[in-house]
């Protein structure tokens, strides 16, 4: 533990803190009545309002469109299964700039619904909400059809034989069951968009602002480290609570059900009713998550001759001091790095939360892995610059800030990828070998890594996808020389001119398929049979 512990304190913990003090203390005193004043303002209370809501809102409306899809891919088998059960989870896995970029070409000026009936939605709740959908639905599906799948249908099946119309015999039989994945799945949705940061900053313009938009607007815009500082500590207590509960239901949800193998089943649907369900979710899914990535390849092709991508060659000194094209090199090298760095301190928490004789101090740890996908990632990235900045840390300067502040996002990705194989490693099979003379290297070279090398490179392929699309911490640590394809993104839509739009829809779509790939990769070692959560 001692080197994720270290890495998480000087990395996250001190940035964060050194924000919260710059913020609140001052003249050697702390001003803590700053918070209460912050919190007084009208449209500081305007922010928290709607950052909550539009959780909400989003939350229930992932769920009433997702959970027909987690039935579906849980219950049917039919041709193309897995491979469309791929291309759902494609939107989680794409950076926030690239979904509101997408839901812009869609809903925006110029777009798809503009160009045919003359109808914008950029700039409206709906947006919002509808890009939250895109890009949580995945979610819903691989948890709680993850669950749905492991589910018993006998037992429904023998309620309805009593006399149970099929309605109630699902409601007493298999809701209490789900209960916990879609609580649990609820919760991460609500988290998701609790923190929205790139959709909201690029979908709701100036009249719609969430907490993470607000700590980037105060930090970057007004310099009011002070406002900064206590939003950040509101959106840190309310994400602690989120991941509490969390944990909870997930407990809950590991400890409460007997479960079956999920190849058994899944059947090919059976009656009008099920075909017309089935119909409906890929009608669903096609228009909600394939029409919006369809039109930005679309937008990104209609200059001649592939001409927007030909554009990124050259050098433009207004926006970039490269020409937009070296964005790509640079977000693979820097991601390439953030998984390394990524994948061993993540692989070091995983094997000391494995084991059994693992203190409660050590599984307390587990819960405060999960912080930095909660916590303003905008925090983290301003902090980096205002904290390491002297001797022995003086970091500004060097090209390993980026991969450091991604990595804090892969990190808990490894963890949950890696953790319950390792708990489900025999641990007779290490001590025979220790017994045999082996020293604790060697028992993880020989006994452990052949059995979780496949969960490793899915740890790997999670932490690089992820840290390709990091943006909130980035936009502020990026060099101009040396930006990343998110960051890349954000600036040309920021600029007027067809030019610029249009090479932010040739960049969106090149981070799109790189992403794309990447998961599709990470499906083939999952394995075809193989169900279970993100």
């Amino acid at each position: 533990m001692a080197v994720p512990v270290a890495f998480f304190a000087v990395f996250f913990a001190y940035p964060v803190a050194a924000i919260v003090r710059r913020g609140l203390h001052a003249d050697g005193a702390w001003h803590l009545g700053r918070i209460a004043d912050v919190l007084g303002q009208p449209d500081i209370r305007h922010v928290l309002w709607f950052t909550t809501w539009q959780a909400l809102a989003s939350t229930a409306l992932t769920l009433l469109v997702a959970l027909p899809g987690a039935y579906v891919f849980a219950r049917f088998d039919f041709p193309g299964r897995q491979v469309l059960r791929a291309v759902v989870t494609v939107p989680f896995v794409l950076p926030t700039v690239v979904v509101g970029t997408a839901f812009l070409a869609l809903l925006g000026r110029g777009g798809l619904l503009d160009e045919l009936w003359g109808v914008r939605l950029d700039t409206t709740v709906w947006a919002i909400l509808l890009a939250h959908v895109f890009f949580n639905y995945a979610v819903v599906v691989r948890t709680v059809g993850g669950l749905w799948a492991q589910l018993d249908p006998r037992q429904e099946e023998a309620a309805r034989m009593l006399g149970a119309p099929p309605l109630t015999a699902w409601r007493t039989v298999t809701l209490p069951a789900l209960a916990p994945a879609v609580a649990a799945a609820a919760l991460m949705v609500f988290l998701f968009t609790f923190t929205s940061f790139g959709v909201v900053q690029i979908l709701g313009g100036p009249a719609f602002s969430t907490l993470e938009v607000e700590i980037y607007r105060q930090t970057s815009e007004i310099f009011d480290l002070s406002t900064a500082a206590v939003l950040t500590l509101v959106q840190f207590l309310c994400v602690g609570a989120i991941l509490a509960v969390h944990a909870w239901t997930v407990r809950r949800r590991e400890t409460a059900l007997k479960l079956v193998d999920a190849s058994t089943t899944a059947r090919r649907p059976r009656g009008a009713g099920q075909w017309t369900l089935l119909a409906a979710v890929l009608a669903c899914v096609a228009v909600l998550l394939l029409l919006p990535l369809a039109v930005l390849v679309q937008r990104s092709l209609t200059a001649p001759g592939f001409g927007y991508y030909r554009a990124l060659t050259d050098a433009d000194g207004g926006t970039f001091l490269v020409a937009p094209i070296h964005a790509i090199g640079a977000s693979l090298s820097y991601a390439a790095a953030a998984t390394a760095i990524a994948v061993a301190i993540g692989s070091l928490a995983a094997a000391a939360l494995a084991r059994r004789d693992a203190g409660r101090l050590v599984r307390g740890f587990d819960a405060l892995l999960m912080l930095p996908l909660g916590v303003s990632a905008v925090t983290v990235g301003f902090g980096f610059l205002i904290a390491l900045d002297a001797p022995p840390l003086d970091l500004r300067k060097s090209w390993i800030l980026v991969p450091l502040a991604q990595a804090l996002v892969g990190v808990p990705f490894v963890v949950r990828t890696m953790l319950p194989v390792l708990r489900a490693v025999d641990v007779r099979l290490r001590e025979a070998a220790a017994v045999l003379g082996a020293s604790p290297w060697r028992v993880w070279r020989e006994v452990d890594l052949p059995l979780v090398r496949r969960a490793l490179l899915v740890a790997a392929g999670f932490a690089f996808a992820v840290s390709l699309g990091e943006f909130g911490a980035t936009v502020f640590i990026a060099r101009p020389d040396n930006p990343t394809l998110p960051v890349a993104v954000a600036r040309l839509l920021s600029r007027p001119g067809d030019l610029n739009y249009g090479q932010a829809m040739a960049l969106s779509t090149i981070l799109m398929v790189v992403c794309a790939v990447a998961l599709l990769v990470l499906e083939k070692l999952r394995g075809a049979d193989r169900t279970g959560e993100l």
